[in-house]
């Protein structure tokens, strides 16, 4: 009797260390796939006007810095890649946060809102020109999202050069965002860009929707 619970301890030990070792590699993993999709955030210079966001991963995260504190509501890691004609347009990360700006940049939002604090919405890109001229391209001309809001490109709160020329070849990357008035039922938005022209101002693509669900 002794033996067979001795075999019966030596085999749920083992079962025990295996689920455990699972577990651990599960996780080494799980960590390395994480930072290893941030990459695009390494040399991303931090916003002069938006808390940085980028330690921001997981819902009801906050994060404070001189330049206010910003909560996480809502995330997804959209890295989406879309592509028409010279445009390399990728969509890394879509996140809802709410801001409570510091008292030194209350008069910088308050061109688009009244409020002390807000939520807003925002995605990091990367523009690529695959051509070797210049071209002229926005990408975000409107937002829209499913509560019935519409915003255009002046309304974005980064201001981060990301609409304009791009020369041949170039990447850009950065942020931007929306203030939103209405929250609570936020399920998606939907991007426009606008048209893609060449250097000689002439329109050689359409502008694209791309709709991205939380």
């Amino acid at each position: 009797m002794e033996g067979l619970l001795l075999r019966i301890h030596l085999v749920l030990m083992a079962f025990f260390l295996l689920v455990i070792s699972g577990c651990s590699n599960s996780s080494a993993a799980t960590a390395k796939d994480k930072a290893a999709n941030l990459d695009y955030l390494i040399d991303y210079d931090s916003n002069p006007q938006v808390t940085d966001d980028r330690s921001l991963l997981e819902v009801g995260q906050s994060v404070s810095d001189e330049k206010g504190e910003a909560t996480l509501k809502a995330i997804n890691q959209v890295n989406q890649t879309y592509e028409e004609g010279p445009i390399k347009f990728t969509v890394k990360d879509m996140k809802l946060i709410h801001l409570r700006p510091d008292y030194s940049l209350i008069d910088y939002f308050h061109v688009l809102t009244q409020q002390e604090e807000f939520d807003f919405v925002k995605v990091f890109i990367e523009i690529e020109n695959t051509y070797t001229e210049k071209i002229n391209f926005a990408p975000i001309a409107l937002i829209e999202t499913n509560t019935g809001e519409k915003l255009d490109w002046e309304k974005d709160i980064y201001l981060e050069d990301l609409n304009g020329e791009i020369e041949g070849n170039e990447l850009k990357k950065g942020n931007i965002g929306f203030i939103l008035t209405s929250t609570e039922d936020l399920e998606w938005i939907e991007i426009t860009t606008s048209d893609v022209f060449n250097k000689d101002e002439e329109k050689i693509i359409d502008s694209q929707k791309i709709k991205i669900k939380f």
